[in-house]
């Protein structure tokens, strides 16, 4: 087998992988702050036996700020996201979260300078259309407050990928230490509420040490032998197979408005990273 396929294989299991998180949220009554918690707490212990001194026995970051930033948003963007899995639903959520490539072609020629370019405009006005139909139909009051919460994640996803614009080298740390710092401010939350049952604690373990522990220690050996080009579109694989996997085993059915908005704003991202390099190669935190 070839490297290049073999880091092609790489990137669709870390998309399989990531694509698991929504059936795991939902699959578990406990709270999304408890479910942050404990999946936060075990991705942090992985992947520091994972890494290794990659994360912890040397500095990768040239700015403080920006790395304390990126720690922040990550946990942020973790967060939100479980919050808007268990509000909404698994298709809403995956789908508003990856428009946090959206804000980031939004917000580069602010934050960064850099020049917008006609593509990048098409690409925003496609996607925010896309986008517009997640609010369309009927909503309760929490599936409302859902589409809210995954839009807060995209946000935060953006302001990861503008933190570590800069800071490629600092991307594992970030995620590692992001992890450890998001336990550890959500454990006053949860102090109370820690007792786990058999099948919370199993899957609330998968969650943290394989979805994202192991997922992206894949993705990381996957980009070893793909351009980031080739790992973005073929890492599109997880919010398609996201709410499949929750429909087939939960029976959650996502309304035609939230699959033609998911199509259009993926479709907007695909096109874009087809005509030039990727906004992003720092996978979305879910």
């Amino acid at each position: 087998m070839s490297a290049h396929r073999k880091g092609i294989l790489w990137i669709v299991a870390t998309a399989l992988l990531w694509s698991t998180g929504g059936i795991g949220i939902k699959g578990i009554a406990d709270s999304p702050l408890k479910v942050s918690f404990y999946r936060s707490l075990f991705a942090a212990v992985a992947l520091f036996l994972l890494l290794g001194r990659d994360v912890w026995g040397r500095r990768r970051w040239k700015s403080t700020p920006a790395f304390i930033a990126a720690i922040i948003c990550y946990g942020g963007c973790l967060t939100a996201f479980v919050t808007a899995t268990k509000w909404t639903t698994a298709a809403n959520a995956i789908f508003l979260q990856y428009a946090g490539v959206i804000w980031v072609l939004l917000l580069s020629p602010i934050v960064l300078r850099e020049p917008m370019r006609a593509r990048d405009i098409i690409a925003i006005v496609v996607a925010l259309s896309g986008m517009a139909l997640f609010f369309i139909g009927h909503f309760d009051t929490q599936g409302i407050a859902g589409n809210a919460m995954a839009l807060v994640s995209s946000v935060f996803f953006a302001g990861l990928i503008l933190s570590l614009r800069r800071e490629h080298d600092a991307a594992q740390s970030a995620v590692t230490w992001g992890n450890l710092v998001l336990a550890l401010a959500l454990f006053p939350f949860v102090r109370n509420d820690l007792a786990l049952t058999t099948k919370s604690f199993a899957v609330l373990t998968y969650l943290g040490v394989i979805q994202v522990a192991l997922a992206y220690v894949l993705f990381i050996r996957g980009l070893k032998y793909v351009t980031a080009t080739q790992a973005s579109l073929t890492g599109m694989l997880e919010p398609v197979a996201n709410p499949l996997w929750v429909f087939l085993l939960l029976g959650e059915r996502p309304s035609m408005y939230a699959l033609g908005g998911g199509a259009i704003v993926l479709a907007a991202i695909a096109w874009h990273t087809l005509l030039g390099e990727p906004v992003s190669d720092i996978p979305a935190p879910d």
